[in-house]
Parts: C-alpha cells; structure tokens; sequence
C-alpha cells in the first residue's frame, strides 16, 4: 500500500509539471492544444521517471538503460492513451479540454501506468 500511496504522490508531482507546461502552452502562449498536451506530457514523463526510480520503486540498483526502454515503451502507451481519450472526450463532448484530461489521466494512471511500471519497468 506504501508504495501505490508513494506512486500516487510522483503522479500528482508529474501531473502538476505536465499541466504547468500545458497551460502555459495553451493558455498563455495560444499553443494549438493537443501541441500544448503533448509537450506536457513528456515533461510529466521525465519528472515522473525520475521521481519512481529514486523514491518510489527503490529503482538505482538496477540497470538505468533497461528502465529507461521499458519505460519509454510503457510512457508511449501512456502517452497514446491519453492523447486518445483527451481528444475524443474533446471532439464528442462539451467537457473543457482540461477536464477532460484529469478524466484520463486518472483512469490511465489507476490502472495501466501503476500496474506496469510496478511489474515491468522497475520490477
């Protein structure tokens, strides 16, 4: 339970550096804003990688080359999930755009990135 409580921190620490980008893409500089989410979730896939290896996975001792290429494939499924589910939930609803993404980002983080980053990626 420690260490789905520890994960759910790094992801509330990933998520604010992946809305800050994007709002100040979007909101700030007009940014088209699926260019303003991508770019916001790949600083939030940084923070969050660095974050689990040291503190939430106990992740130094291993290989740093292997966890980075599991990741990344992890982060890029995560990555297309999210940039799906945003942009339907945009396209077919009335939902702002940044709801929309802390609809995903939950669902997507609950399950799928918690679940593989614990058994694949620092396992």
């Amino acid at each position: 339970m420690i260490t789905f409580l520890k994960a759910q921190g790094s992801s509330l620490l990933a998520t604010a550096a992946d809305y800050t980008m994007t709002f100040i893409l979007f909101g700030v500089f007009g940014v088209w804003f699926p260019s303003a989410h991508a770019v916001g979730l790949v600083c939030g896939g940084i923070v969050n990688f660095l974050i689990n290896r040291d503190w939430v996975f106990n992740g130094p001792g291993q290989r740093l080359r292997m966890q980075v290429a599991r990741y990344f494939l992890v982060w890029c499924g995560n990555w297309l999930l999210n940039g799906i589910g945003v942009y339907l939930l945009v396209l077919h609803t009335d939902w702002n755009p940044f709801v929309s993404k802390v609809a995903v980002a939950l669902l997507v983080g609950w399950t799928y990135n918690y679940l593989l980053q614990k058994k694949y990626v620092f396992k």
